[in-house]
Order: structure tokens, then C-alpha cells, then sequence
């Protein structure tokens, strides 16, 4: 029996903690030492970037807190609005798993602060630059090259909690876990998406690009690793909105559609163009941006606009919000069971969602089906649950 020991347990008032593995733990401590909820984080971390890279053969990396991924991506290419998003100037060369970590993390930058990162290929240096810039709890991945371990052994005054892990190592097919002394047991969730799990389309409108089916194919894969209820708007690659662990799934729906309006938002050029002071840290232009797009705040952002910006930025109503947002078009949206009423759809549509995926087997199908033809969507029932809890 392989045997590590954690710094703790959930919370610091519960020791003993560690984890085992009879046939020998796929996973090696390189600098740090993890907790309860890091080793959570990294190995639901792990199979997520793992079933991703599988089932688009692109690099990929999520920004994982408390065990539901912030932000999933695959390495697309950046263009020059999302590096100014991501701050990321562009002379700055990204390799492909840099470009997916960026992305990742980009998704929702609020919810990404102190996160553990997961990465599906080799970290190189590019990528633990991009890192090293961030405020990050630790990072799980197969592999690391010299330069890039010796960045991030440097971060948090040597502390920084860096993984690696047996690319090839597959668990037993049964899984179990213990709750108040009692044993649950089950089999793997293995589900991966492919093409044709999108082919029973429900809708009037049958298009279904096939970036399409790769942001639902995102989407999806995130899903599988976000505490139940869940809900995920994703575009370009990325997720843009998670919606995680709503007893209702509406709330959900939401949540994740706030979260994905404050992301298109962030395209905008009054967002990209505010006059920040030099020396504001990322995360306080972080913060400001989230206040600045974020209802009432806004005011208290531009009346003590000195502290932040070296002049007063021009305020964007609500009105402008809206019709930006109402510009954006084509975002896709996956949700991990099906939706109960038409009231998801109608606001899936009001943040551009164009093209939707859920298991189907409602008594309400028809209504949520009818609701998709008034908004124009492509809508696929995929027969396949992903809860996860």
C-alpha cells in the first residue's frame, strides 16, 4: 500500500489526513506539500484536461477550485482582443499548453484566483511563466521540463504545490468512497463526447457547425468533472460561464449565463481601453473590471476613479451592456441533465446561445424543444446524464 500524508484534512481541524493506493499512487509530490482539497482538485483536475485532450487532440488545462473547474480550454490560438482580455501583451510566445492554461484561466479570472491547475501535456517554460504571474495554490500535469520546474519551485517562496502524474495510469473500473462510515460503490463514469453523440438534433434549425461541436464538446467534458447541478456556456474553444452545485437548475443556468455576459462583456472596447494606473496588480484590475460591468458598483468604481485609473473612465449603462451582449452570437451551452422548463432556453438566448446540448427525457421535451425553435437555436439531445458529486 502506497501512502502519502496530507498537510490536512477539509479544514485544518481534521489531521490524520493522507491518501493510498494498493497498487502504488500514480502521482509524485515535485515541490510543496498538497492538502485534502488540492488532491481533490488535481485529480478531478486531471481527468478533465485528460478526457479533453481525447476527444478534441488538442492541448488542454482547466483552472480548478474546490472541485469544480473556474475555467476548461483547449489550445486555440489567442487573437489580440483576447490576449488584452488575458493580459497577455503580444510579443509574449505562447505554446499551445501556455495557450490552454491562458484560456482556462480567462474564463473566469474572479473565480480562478488561488486555483490548482491541471495541464494535459509537458508544462514548459511558456506555460510556467504565464503561472508564475498568477496567484495559484499548486499544478498537476505528466511532465515538466527543467526550466519550467525551476520556475515553479520559485513561486510562493518555495512552497508552490507541484504534481506529476502517470499519464498512462488507469484506476480500477469500480470506484469507491466512504460517507459516515458507510461504503458507496459504483463504476467509472468513462463517458468521452464524440461527433456523433450530437447527431440526434430535436430542432428546427439542424445546423451544427463543426466548431460548434467542439464548444459543446468543451462543454461537456467540464461538466463532467462540476458538482451537480451544473450548466456551461463555452465558446472559442473555452468554457465562458460554469454554473456549478444549484439545487435548481434555472439558478444554475443563470449563473453560469452572468458569469458568460461578464466574459463577453470584457470584449468590449470601453473594458479593453480603461485607463488603469501602471503598478495595478492583475488581480485588483480584475476586481475593478468586475465591478465596473457589475450593477451598481459601477458607480462607486468611476466616483473614486483616481485609485485605479489615471482618468475618469467613461461609464457603460445597462442599456450598452445589453446591446452588446445582444450582439454576440453562436455561444454554445451543455448542461449535465435535462432542462425542466423553456425558462433555461429563454436565458441561454439572452447571453447569444446558438447551439444547445442535454441529455433530453422531460415530461416537458416539447416545451423546451419549442422554445429552442423560437430563438432559432440548434438544439441535440445527447441521452446521456453527468452528474457528479
Amino acid at each position: 500500500m502506497d501512502t502519502l500524508a496530507l498537510k490536512y484534512g477539509c479544514n485544518p481541524g481534521q489531521g490524520e489526513a493522507s491518501v493510498s493506493c494498493a497498487s502504488g499512487l500514480p502521482i509524485r509530490v515535485l515541490n510543496g506539500r498538497p492538502g485534502y482539497i488540492n488532491l481533490l482538485d488535481a485529480l478531478n483536475g486531471w481527468q478533465l484536461v485528460r478526457d479533453l485532450e481525447k476527444a478534441t487532440r488538442l492541448a488542454a488545462a482547466t483552472s480548478f477550485k474546490h472541485v469544480s473547474p473556474a475555467g476548461a480550454a483547449v489550445a486555440l490560438d489567442l487573437d489580440e482582443t483576447e490576449r488584452r482580455m488575458y493580459m497577455v501583451p503580444s510579443k509574449t510566445v505562447l505554446s499551445p499548453i501556455a495557450t490552454a492554461y491562458v484560456r482556462a484561466r480567462g474564463a473566469d479570472r474572479m473565480s480562478s484566483f488561488g486555483d490548482f491547475i491541471a495541464l494535459s501535456d509537458t508544462c514548459d517554460l511558456p506555460c510556467a511563466r504565464i503561472i508564475a504571474r498568477e496567484v495559484s495554490d499548486g499544478i498537476i500535469a505528466p511532465g515538466y521540463s527543467d526550466e519550467a520546474l525551476a520556475v515553479l519551485k520559485a513561486k510562493r517562496k518555495g512552497s508552490y504545490c507541484v504534481l506529476s502524474i502517470d499519464r498512462d495510469w488507469e484506476p480500477p473500473r469500480l470506484e469507491t468512497r466512504s460517507v459516515f462510515g458507510i461504503t458507496f460503490t459504483q463504476e467509472r463514469n468513462t463517458f468521452i463526447p464524440s461527433d456523433k453523440g450530437f447527431r440526434n438534433i430535436v430542432t428546427k434549425r439542424r445546423d451544427l457547425p463543426q466548431w460548434a461541436v467542439r464548444d459543446l464538446t468543451v462543454a461537456l467534458v467540464a461538466l463532467k468533472y462540476t458538482q451537480s447541478n451544473s450548466v456551461c456556456y463555452a465558446s472559442r474553444g473555452q468554457t465562458i460561464g460554469v454554473g456549478a452545485g444549484q439545487q435548481s437548475r434555472i439558478h444554475c443556468t443563470r449563473l453560469a449565463g452572468d458569469k458568460a455576459d461578464l466574459w463577453l462583456l470584457r470584449h468590449s472596447p470601453k473594458v479593453l481601453d480603461l485607463p488603469f494606473r501602471d503598478g495595478l496588480s492583475r488581480n485588483d484590475r480584475d476586481n475593478v473590471i468586475e465591478q465596473y460591468l457589475s450593477g451598481r458598483r459601477e458607480e462607486d468604481v468611476v466616483a473614486d476613479w483616481r485609485r485605479y485609473f489615471t482618468e475618469k473612465p467613461e461609464e457603460m449603462d445597462e442599456d450598452e451592456k445589453r446591446a452588446w451582449i445582444g450582439s454576440m452570437h453562436g455561444i454554445s451551452l451543455a448542461s449535465d441533465a435535462f432542462f425542466p422548463f423553456r425558462d433555461n432556453i429563454d436565458r441561454a438566448a439572452a447571453s447569444g446561445v446558438g447551439f444547445i446540448s442535454e441529455p433530453g427525457g422531460s415530461l416537458r421535451d416539447d416545451e423546451v424543444i419549442r422554445a429552442a425553435d423560437e430563438h432559432g437555436m440548434t438544439m441535440a439531445f445527447t441521452g446521456v446524464r453527468l452528474f457528479h458529486h
